[in-house]
């Protein structure tokens, strides 16, 4: 050990890297900082080799993306000790000696230690051990052993079957990240169009003998000198992105997750606009970058498969003068095709809507698609020929959704639409999308699609059957193109998405009902949504208002279908059961209210309730007069906001015992998803902060909560709660919140604050300003609060705490989470609310209390 410079070693490669990143930050060479480094790392390795004085006949070697002469900041310095033989336990000793100075002298290593016949069988067996071997270097030790090691390696690959398996591991790891490399914390090594799609070529084209760089592919005309330009473009933004997030961390680490997406733009020098922050900047740079790897990449595959497997010589099959069939994929029949006959660029599209047997289009179509976006002009916008064929798009049968993701993905959409173009890679720091706008919008047409698709009917039954009886579809899927277009320019985009939708429908010839629909569905679109999940539903008037908006059945059956589309669109933590139900129950009472005309006054609307809950009654054998005693404690209020089926559910639990000496706490579970849980007892101060506290404890979220206070001082709430800690199943949990909630009522046990929990990084780097409002509802008998603010565990605690220091009396709450945005309204009662003061005073207290 005294014989190995250890400290030295260490010092100058510590030195070393500070040095090349010093220096990278001041020429921006990427290249040459991998190449560097990677010649920094050799120098220390030989040395330390050679101070541990191994035999001769040893060999030690880069492998992986050290071999091949590049080495990230952070990156794993892979290793190949190679022996000629079994090592003795001397050698063993001095190995094991060797890994533990690695570590000690700041090296991340992985290494291995093999003969040359276990590599070979080890990569025989495991493509990825394969791939790390392909790329190789000697760094020091026996050169024979080397060259027998890299001859035989060589000559146990097969081509063909390298690239099947490389191939099939593209396509595995890109399911991983969800086949989209829009995500808004992409990694950028491995998501879709990052760097590993770039050096999945590069693999494949050194294992089949193509070569071992760009340029050696342009030399074989698999790819073009545009082509070439391109991908030293797009590699060397990738590396640059690798190399200062490395630098930035201080760590190995490829996702670009928000914490760093800011500084990292500051450190790339990228400038923020009027309305874009530098982080937005950076990433849809990224976006774009991602989306021009993954055509290369597609490209490459197809031309190195035809070159490497080429398909039996059988005749193009014709479609007309200008497209052919060529195997399973649609060709040009010459490659000046789109700049002949412009319109070509939108038959092609058209034409694989007509044939889904086709898998995509030929390299070399591809190609000329790619070269012939430049003549998509204004003039090409303005040909009535090219209009309609563009719209017939939305109007076939099949296809809708994969063509216009092709269209997307080869920048045609873009061309064709500049209001779309300007939304690809364009991010939303909303808290609850998860997708680019681009990608968000095309995710909301494939939504709509799957309710006309028979495979995917069990999904969503409801709106299967609404949307095969809507009729011309087509014109959901034009509205849902343009319901977020306008995002990002500033000002309402629903206002502005409008007069795009309606510049589109005057120029492509959509009139009369159908541009109507569009235009007021794209001005429309939150709408339901928002009364859904913030208004009280079984109020007649917020129905009846809502109701005469929709003006008729079809315009509020293609409001409901765009709105579930939409919503399932945003991101999978969005949607749920309890949604569904809301949007659902809104659709049946606005459908019913449409089709009678008007809606039953208050006094109807109880008869009614009161009647169907009788008739629920009496399916458990209970007698015509059970209600009574219940009842008579129980004013309109509770009639108008309860169901029929609640009304039942809270006699039947509570008929022969409506003055109780001890708590009475029924949990079921709801259609909608979760658990409804019922709370029957004495009315008492700061309840409901009680309940909130328990019901957090016990890892539920509240969705929606109905406060009742009966003629004779006792408390009858109802709450709607969502699993958000993974409990046991919500039926395993019934006896559990029954029992633990009553106990917990009837010791007079004090509210007790939920743990606080981590903010998620979402909200820390993209911080939501918090809003409070309190005004009286329409009868100016009660105040409506609403606030808005970032979600954090305890949050509705804390808001229950300042209404209960406040003596304010909670009605109702309608509980609206999206994403990592609350969006709460509270029915509330209390002293000298109708006072500005008061009311001020009070949202001062909750403003504080909601800053983050």
């Amino acid at each position: 050990m005294a014989s190995v410079p250890v400290k030295t070693l260490r010092e100058n490669l510590k030195a070393g890297r500070k040095a090349l990143a010093a220096r990278y930050l001041e020429e921006h060479d990427a290249s040459a900082y991998l190449t560097r480094h990677a010649g920094l790392v050799d120098g220390v390795l030989a040395e330390l080799w050679h101070s541990l004085a191994f035999p001769p006949e040893l060999a030690l070697v880069a492998v992986g993306g050290y071999g091949r002469g590049e080495l990230y900041p952070g990156s794993d310095v892979d290793l190949l000790i190679l022996l000629p033989g079994e090592p003795d336990a001397a050698l063993t000793a001095c190995l094991e000696q060797l890994v533990g100075l690695f570590w000690d002298i700041g090296l991340e290593v992985g290494h291995s230690v093999r003969t040359v016949p276990d590599c070979l069988r080890e990569a025989a067996g495991d493509i990825t051990v394969q791939t790390a071997l392909l790329e190789n270097r000697r760094l020091t030790g026996s050169p024979d052993l080397y060259a027998g090691f890299a001859r035989s390696l060589k000559a146990g690959l097969n081509p063909q079957a390298f690239f099947k398996a490389k191939r099939l591991e593209q396509e595995e790891r890109h399911l991983r990240y969800q086949e989209t490399p829009y995500s808004l914390e992409p990694n950028c090594k491995e998501s879709p169009g990052g760097l590993r799609d770039l050096q999945n070529i590069l693999w494949i084209a050194q294992a089949v003998g193509y070569g071992t760089s760009w340029r050696d592919l342009k030399l074989r005309e698999l790819i073009t000198q545009g082509e070439h330009i391109q991908l030293q473009k797009c590699e060397r933004h990738l590396q640059h992105l690798r190399i200062h997030l490395h630098l930035l961390t201080g760590r190995r680490e490829d996702r670009l997750l928000f914490d760093h997406q800011t500084a990292l733009a500051q450190a790339m020098k990228v400038t923020p606009t009027a309305a874009k922050r530098a982080s937005e900047e950076l990433m849809q740079a990224y976006y774009r970058n991602a989306k021009l790897v993954t055509q290369l990449n597609t490209i490459l595959l197809q031309n190195i498969a035809a070159d490497l497997m080429p398909a039996e010589a059988t005749p193009p099959s014709p479609l007309n003068e200008r497209f052919q069939i060529v195997g399973d994929f649609l060709d040009v029949v010459h490659e000046q095709v789109f700049e002949a006959t412009p319109s070509a660029l939108l038959e092609s599209f058209w034409l694989l809507q007509q044939h889904p047997e086709l898998r995509g289009m030929t390299a070399r179509t591809l190609r000329a698609l790619w070269r012939g976006r430049d003549l998509i002009t204004p003039a090409f916008r303005k040909d009535p020929a090219h209009r309609r064929l563009f719209l017939s798009l939305f109007q076939s049968e099949q296809g809708v959704v994969h063509e216009f993701r092709r269209m997307n993905q080869y920048g045609i959409l873009g061309r064709y639409l500049p209001a779309f173009g300007k939304i690809v890679g364009q991010m939303q720091h909303d808290l609850f999308h998860v997708y680019t706008v681009d990608q968000h919008i095309l995710m909301v047409m494939r939504n709509l699609r799957r309710f006309a698709l028979e495979e995917f009917a069990h999904e969503y039954p409801y709106c299967s059957r609404l949307h095969n009886a809507f009729a011309r579809p087509w014109v959901l899927y034009v509205a849902a193109l343009f319901h977020d277009i306008a995002k990002g320019r500033g000002g309402d985009h629903s206002l502005l998405g409008m007069e795009d939708a309606r510049e589109f429908c005057e120029t492509h010839g959509v009139e009369g009902e159908d541009q109507e629909l569009i235009v007021w569905l794209v001005g429309q679109h939150l709408q339901m949504s928002q009364v859904a999940q913030k208004e009280d539903l079984t109020d007649p008037e917020v129905v009846a208002a809502f109701a005469a908006r929709m003006k008729d059945q079809r315009h509020l059956t293609a409001l409901y279908l765009l709105t579930v589309a939409d919503i399932r669109g945003t991101s999978p933590k969005v949607w749920n059961n309890w949604k569904a139900k809301l949007l659902e129950d809104l659709y049946r009472l606005s459908l019913r209210y449409l089709e009678t005309g008007d809606a039953p006054g208050p006094q109807g609307v109880i008869q009614e309730r009161q009647a169907e809950a009788l008739r629920l009654l009496r399916y458990f054998a209970l007698s015509d007069t059970v209600h009574e005693r219940l009842w008579k404690q129980l004013d309109t209020v509770y009639f108008l906001r309860h169901t029929a089926e609640e009304i039942a559910w809270h006699t039947r639990a509570l008929h022969y015992r409506t003055q109780i000496e001890k708590p009475v706490v029924k949990a079921r579970l709801h259609p909608g998803g979760g658990l409804q849980v019922m709370v029957y007892t004495e009315d008492q101060p700061d309840l409901f902060l009680r309940l909130v506290g328990f019901f957090a404890k016990a890892g539920y979220s509240i969705a929606d909560a109905k406060i009742h206070t009966t003629r004779h001082g006792y408390a009858l709430d109802s709450f709607i709660l969502l699993d958000v800690a993974d409990n046991a199943s919500d039926r395993d949990m019934i006896p559990v919140i029954e029992a633990e909630l009553t106990r917990h009522l009837e010791c007079g046990l004090p509210a007790e604050a939920p743990s606080s929990g981590r903010l998620s990084r979402q909200v820390r780097h993209f911080p939501i300003t918090p809003e409070v409002h309190i005004r009286p509802d329409e009868r100016e008998a009660q105040q409506i609060l609403s606030l808005v603010a970032a979600d954090r565990p305890g949050l509705l605690f804390h808001v229950a705490r300042i209404l209960a220091q406040h003596g304010i009396a909670l009605k109702a709450a309608r509980i609206a989470t999206l994403g990592e945005r609350v969006e709460d309204t509270f029915l509330i009662a209390g002293p000298n609310l109708d006072k500005s003061t008061t009311r001020m005073k009070l949202e001062s207290d909750l403003l504080d209390e909601l800053q983050i």
